[in-house]
């Protein structure tokens, strides 16, 4: 008997069928791989599995029992148990309480709390997922973090773990144990989903994949018959075709940054002395584990924090402190982190994006201060034909569209005005096949027309493949830049763990 079975699963809002007639089912200790478009309906599926939403039609059972719908507390007592992509976890609790957290009152007596740590200690030894109980979550490393989602889930009894995007956040080591882990709970009979758009790793890792396609399911294959085009192709519809690096002469630098330091909360800086370039006709990308400066870097390159030393010399003009405005007004293409909540605003409707960062021009406003609706939304509709944003139109609210056209949308913005220096911050980060292949399309063709682009990237695989030079970025370091292809993957690995930073310090040390 399955020990997870979804029948008929149909989920509507308003005219959207979100999920549409899915059936699936899932075997003890088998590991199943969920795949498909932004806005395929993988999201909605694995909420109704958890009880968030109530499917319009369909049942879920578990070992054959029937699944209470829309209650997360029937799911978790049923043995499913969920990692999300972002943690949610208390930084300021211990790993213990993090664990225990919603299974009783912290306050319990000490014999609980006892039995609490006797019990995750016993866990951590079976699983091979070692945790010091009173650690500070906040102290964590992201692999760590993400240890204690999985103990946290396995604590309450999980027979059927969900994984959203599992390996997003992780340097390539601790993506090999992360699966190393995820094999032994199976062979102890954990059922797995993970949602991936890491091609590699669904073949690498499932034993099966369902590809979902506008809310339907149109392929369960096994993963011994798929190879990495065919599920691009079935995920997508048609042949998928990712764009290639060709070579270009770089020209002058349209970015250079010189010993920048970006002062933190405490005594210990968030930039330590940070020196780069990025020249015309080039793609530099920043590797590196969230967390370790990256952001930092983005916000300082979009005037949204100020250097305490150091200088910036950005399209020819030397400066140390700048404002977002004076970043938009030189032109600067900006890809932000984070689509949905500093790309775009979700209440406003298309047209009111677009133009966000033209309020000025002449086409757009009269008198510098009054909006020519009529002229905005004729550039909207421009840019949506052009990028392909696939959408009810300029007047549609901009948060009803899936990641990938939102995406498409904030390049639409970025890139229109053919800048010379585009700063890509995570620009493929959560997208699909298709997706992703026109985003980079699009950062091709401006990289032809003589663009510099920082691209920062937690996704080694990406900054490999689409990149001329790489630089690692480790607690607020950051490395000499390499060509690709002169560092092994293991080598780059180590180099985000922070191994550059100790042999600058013994090269200084030397000096």
């Amino acid at each position: 008997m399955p020990v997870l079975e979804l029948s008929h699963i149909t989920k509507r809002f308003g005219a959207l069928v979100a999920n549409d007639d899915i059936s699936l089912s899932l075997e003890e200790g088998e590991v199943l791989a969920l795949l498909g478009e932004n806005g395929a309906g993988k999201t909605t599926l694995m909420n109704i599995l958890f009880g968030h939403y109530v499917a319009d039609e369909g049942e879920i059972r578990i070992a054959g029992e029937r699944l209470v719908p829309g209650q997360p507390e029937a799911a978790i007592a049923a043995g499913i148990g969920m990692v999300h992509q972002h943690f949610t976890l208390a930084d300021n609790l211990s790993v213990l309480e993090n664990i225990i957290l919603g299974t009783q009152s912290l306050w319990s007596l000490k014999s609980n709390m006892t039995q609490a740590r006797a019990k995750l200690v016993q866990m951590s030894e079976e699983f091979g997922l070692i945790a010091d109980p009173d650690a500070e979550v906040g102290t964590l490393s992201v692999g760590e973090k993400q240890r204690v989602e999985i103990l946290k889930a396995l604590y309450r009894d999980a027979k059927i773990l969900i994984l959203d995007e599992p390996t997003a956040v992780l340097t390539p080591q601790e993506s090999d144990d992360l699966f190393v882990t995820l094999k032994s709970l199976t062979a102890k009979g954990l059922a797995i989903i993970f949602i991936s758009h890491k091609l590699h790793e669904i073949l690498a890792n499932a034993d099966r994949v369902a590809v979902l396609r506008r809310g339907a399911i149109v392929a369960t294959v096994d993963v011994k018959d798929a190879d990495r085009n065919s599920l691009a192709e079935t995920m997508v519809g048609e042949k998928v075709v990712r764009p290639k690096l060709t070579a270009f002469s770089p020209g002058k630098p349209v970015l250079t940054l010189n010993q920048i330091c970006v002062a933190g909360p405490s005594a210990e800086p968030l930039l330590k002395d940070i020196d780069m370039s990025v020249r015309e006709h080039e793609i530099l990308g920043i590797a590196g584990v969230a967390g370790n400066g990256q952001s930092v870097l983005a916000d300082l390159l979009s005037g949204l924090v100020d250097a305490e030393a150091g200088w910036v010399e950005l399209l020819g003009e030397k400066m140390q402190k700048f404002s977002a405005a004076q970043i938009i007004e030189k032109g600067v293409g900006r890809i932000p982190e984070n689509r949905n909540t500093t790309g775009v605003i979700g209440e406003m409707a298309i047209w009111e994006n677009v133009i966000s960062e033209s309020l000025r021009s002449e086409n757009i406003s009269k008198f510098n201060s009054i909006i020519s609706k009529p002229n905005a939304i004729k550039q909207a509709e421009l840019l949506i034909k052009q990028f392909d944003v696939r959408c009810d139109g300029p007047l549609a609210q901009t948060g009803l569209l899936s990641g990938g056209n939102i995406q498409k949308l904030i390049l639409a913005r970025a890139l229109s005005a053919e800048p010379k220096f585009i700063l890509a911050n995570q620009p493929v980060r959560g997208l699909d096949e298709g997706a992703i292949a026109y985003v980079q399309t699009q950062l091709l063709a401006a990289r032809e027309r003589g663009a510099g682009i920082l691209l920062i990237s937690e996704d080694l695989d990406e900054l490999l493949s689409f990149c001329d030079r790489v630089a690692v970025m480790c607690d607020g370091h950051l490395s000499p830049s390499f060509e690709i292809g002169s560092k092994t993957i293991a080598e780059i690995g180590l180099m985000m763990a922070g191994d550059f930073i100790q042999e600058q310090r013994s090269m200084a040390n030397a000096n």
